[in-house]
């Protein structure tokens, strides 16, 4: 591949695809990203750079100063024989300090801005030259699910590359869905970096980002969910309890009705037999 390749004449066709897998009629990349022009040099800088600003440039080691103890002379100056030695903690013993070790820095490398878009452009180029570019109308996932992510990777034949998934705007739902494959990443299409085009093998891009416009379409394979058997609701053991106490005092109401018409009929034969005892005195 040439270092600065010129633009094609001719625009990209690429094979275009649902979130379920059904094919679609090609579409034509927009010619202001995808003019072909691929410029090596600039997505190694990119690259490298990118990979640099990952360092966390952590490594350190002890100069002698550093280092604890060996503050007095081993032995003394003269008479011992021995070569004159001032510290224990002198690079050239076991224990002793590091000469010209690593110290804590960074690693980090900036790249100018028209650059890194450059260099993202041209990765992008060289994707679509490979024919590793497909267009997914829209993803719209009401919850995590990684199945339905993988059916689709299935269903496009996709499953044995590295896929980059690049969605319109953060959807959480779809980068969970694909966060547990081992060789799916899902980011949005403003976040995409030249290192993770040049990862990928294939590059799954939702429509709506790149400004390609796509026809209402209905899926034939697609079967509405089934609705959910109704199923009691919680308050309804609740209701029965509280209804219960209900029950229980009209049983007793009931149980003391007897008795207090019982009652009424005693005091009634005790007035009457009262008034007999005065009618006779």
């Amino acid at each position: 591949m040439a270092d600065n390749t010129t633009p094609t004449p001719t625009s990209f066709q690429v094979p275009a695809y649902t979130a379920r897998g059904t094919a679609r009629d090609s579409v034509a990349l927009p010619d202001a990203t995808f003019d072909g022009t691929v410029n090596v040099p600039v997505m190694h800088q990119a690259v490298k750079a990118f990979l640099a600003n990952q360092r966390q440039g952590n490594a350190a080691t002890k100069i002698r100063k550093y280092v604890v103890g060996g503050n007095q002379k081993p032995w003394k100056q003269k008479g011992t024989g021995r070569a004159r030695q001032g510290s224990t903690r002198a690079p050239h013993w076991v224990g002793g300090g590091t000469v010209f070790g690593p110290i804590p820095r960074s690693y980090a490398q900036y790249v100018p801005r028209q650059v890194r878009a450059l260099a993202r452009k041209s990765a992008l180029n060289a994707r679509a030259r490979e024919n590793s570019i497909v267009i997914i109308d829209r993803f719209e996932f009401d919850a995590p699910k990684t199945s339905r992510l993988k059916a689709l990777i299935d269903t496009l034949g996709i499953a044995d590359n590295k896929v980059l998934i690049l969605t319109d705007g953060s959807k959480q739902n779809v980068f969970l869905s694909g966060r547990n494959l081992p060789t799916v990443h899902v980011m949005p299409y403003s976040d995409v970096s030249t290192y993770h085009i040049l990862w990928s093998d294939v590059v799954l891009i939702e429509a709506s980002p790149l400004g390609v416009t796509l026809a209402f379409f209905v899926e034939r394979g697609a079967t509405p969910e089934k609705p959910k058997r109704n199923t009691p609701a919680k308050s309804a053991p609740v209701a029965k309890k509280a209804a219960a106490p209900k029950k229980v005092a009209a049983k007793k109401a009931a149980k003391k009705a007897p008795a207090k018409k019982a009652a009424k009929k005693a005091a009634k034969k005790s007035t009457a037999k009262s008034a007999k005892k005065k009618g006779k005195k």
